[in-house]
């Protein structure tokens, strides 16, 4: 069994996105995939602990990728994670040892996690092969592409 973990932040519900990881879980005989979105927030409302509408969205997020994903014949969980992916994958990690990863983010110049080198902190810190998907889903554009990134 090849178990797959994805983190994926406002992109999850992304076509580009269900269709990679479909792609990866049909690669193997038997496949499992954790969806993990994380609960990011303004900073302002984390700082006021306001985050009760960021957990609603990303609940919705999580509910939508699950379904789209169970229809294309997936076997998948989903929950929401921490709004720090490096925390997200961390937890994620302790219930779901993961084979492989795959992260999910807006474009370098959208991206708050792309911004903080997120990319180098996974491949510093976990010794699993990473796919990153950029996708433009939600920024009212529909250039997508998709990078392999392997770590450790």
């Amino acid at each position: 069994m090849q178990s797959i973990l994805v983190i994926s932040n406002r992109t999850c519900e992304c076509p580009a996105v269900i269709d990679e990881v479909v792609r990866h879980a049909q690669t193997v005989a038997e496949a499992s995939v954790m969806l993990v979105a994380p609960a990011v927030n303004s900073r302002l409302r984390h700082l006021v602990s306001d985050t009760d509408a960021a957990l609603a969205d990303a609940r919705l997020r999580v509910e939508n990728a699950v379904s789209e994903l169970v229809a294309r014949g997936v076997t998948v969980t989903g929950r929401v994670g921490d709004a720090d992916p490096l925390q997200a994958i961390d937890d994620a990690l302790v219930v779901f040892p993961a084979d492989e990863l795959i992260l999910a983010t807006h474009p370098p110049e959208s991206s708050h996690w792309l911004e903080r080198d997120l990319l180098a902190r996974i491949a510093e810190r976990y010794s699993l092969p990473l796919t990153h998907v950029v996708s433009r889903y939600g920024l009212g554009a529909g250039d997508i592409a998709v990078t392999e990134v392997r770590a450790g």
